[in-house]
C-alpha cells in the first residue's frame, strides 16, 4: 500500500427488499438522480459510465467506472474505477430481516489527481470523514426517494 492508497469501507441498513436494494445500486446511469455528491452520471457505453461526484470538502472527482461483476442471484456487484482516481469498488447486498437489507460497500483506491497527491500525508483523516459523510448523505437520499415513490 502506497501514501497515495485509501481504502473504506461502508454499510447500509435500509427497509429495502434486497433485490430493490440491488436493481437501484445496479443503475449507476441514475445515481445523480438521487444521491448528492453525485454531480454527474452518463453511460459512455455498456457497462461503463462516467462519474462525476463533490461531497462536503472543495474537490470534485471524475472517473469512469467500468462494470466487473452484475451478479443478480448473489447480489453483488463490482467495478473498476480509473480517472481521478483508480481502484475497485464492491456492493454487498443481503437480507437483514423479511423485508430488509444491508448493503456492505468495499473500496479500494489510488489517488491520482495531482492537487489531492500533494495532500494526502495530512488530509487523509479529513478523505476519510468526506467519505463517510457523502455515503450517509446516500444512504439517506436512498431512504428518502424510496419513501416518497411509496416503496
Amino acid at each position: 500500500m502506497t501514501r497515495y492508497d485509501v481504502r473504506f469501507t461502508g454499510r447500509w441498513r435500509t427497509p429495502l427488499p434486497p433485490d430493490a436494494l440491488y436493481t437501484t445500486l445496479a443503475d449507476i446511469a441514475n445515481y445523480a438522480s438521487w444521491w448528492p455528491e453525485m454531480r454527474h452520471t452518463r453511460l459512455t457505453r455498456e457497462g461503463e459510465a462516467e462519474v462525476t461526484l463533490r461531497a462536503l470538502l472543495p474537490y470534485q472527482l471524475t472517473m469512469r467506472v467500468q462494470r466487473l461483476v452484475e451478479d443478480p442471484v448473489s447480489r453483488v456487484l463490482e467495478a473498476a474505477l480509473d480517472g481521478d482516481i483508480t481502484g475497485h469498488i464492491r456492493w454487498d447486498i443481503r437480507a437483514s430481516t423479511p423485508a430488509g437489507s444491508i448493503a456492505v460497500l468495499t473500496q479500494a483506491v489510488t489517488v491520482n489527481k495531482p492537487s489531492l497527491r500533494r495532500l494526502m500525508p495530512l488530509a487523509r483523516p479529513l478523505f476519510r470523514l468526506n467519505h463517510a459523510l457523502s455515503m450517509r448523505s446516500g444512504r439517506r437520499a436512498l431512504l428518502t426517494r424510496t419513501c416518497s415513490a411509496g416503496g
